[in-house]
């Protein structure tokens, strides 16, 4: 009979993945609940009846596919980060960061044009249920791309805590926020 050491991976190799990968995931999957859940409640008040979604006609598609082009890009760069971090292109890390950082602020920017033409009009959140689950999605991914946003200055701005699980870990939260971004788009503007 085998000892259960006998099953250990060698010195030096892992076996399986890290803890902090574990955690990002669990992280996650905690945040896929929050937003299935507000997802899911938009899509039961819309098929209950009623035309209070009419409302979505007032939303700018124009800007909200420009932030999806500019979602998609930065899902990219920060691949190109990691594969960089990979192969130990520090410059190459470094502009794929940039370049996601970039993509980051200006989702925000174009965001907060978006906000501010809709409070104009006087679409609030107080308008009308739509525009309850307009803000409190759309308000709930700005916040949670300012976060990555963070992390990826962060791991920009600090050279010695950029190893490539990390960069890895900021992209896996970042293709996150992008895969919300793609569910949201659809539903909210072109529905």
């Amino acid at each position: 009979m085998a000892t259960p050491s006998a099953y250990a991976a060698p010195a030096g190799l892992r076996s399986g993945p890290s803890a902090a990968k574990i955690a990002v995931w669990w992280f996650l999957a905690s945040e896929i609940m929050v937003f299935g859940g507000l997802l899911a409640s938009f899509v039961v008040f819309r098929l209950g009846g009623g035309r209070w979604y009419d409302a979505s006609e007032h939303l700018g598609v124009t800007l909200a596919a420009v932030n999806t082009l500019i979602l998609l890009t930065s899902s990219l760069t920060i691949v190109q980060a990691f594969a960089a971090a990979e192969r130990g292109d520090e410059p190459g890390v470094r502009r794929g960061l940039a370049l996601t950082v970039l993509g980051g602020v200006a989702f925000l920017g174009v965001k907060a044009v978006e906000y501010s033409i809709e409070v104009s009009h006087g679409f609030v959140p107080s308008a009308g249920i739509f525009w309850s689950f307009y803000y409190t999605m759309t308000g709930l991914h700005a916040l949670h791309v300012l976060g990555g946003v963070v992390v990826n200055a962060v791991l920009l701005a600090a050279p010695r805590a950029r190893t490539a699980r990390r960069v890895e870990m900021a992209g896996l939260y970042w293709h996150f926020v992008d895969v919300v971004w793609i569910f949201l788009f659809p539903l909210l503007y072109l529905s």
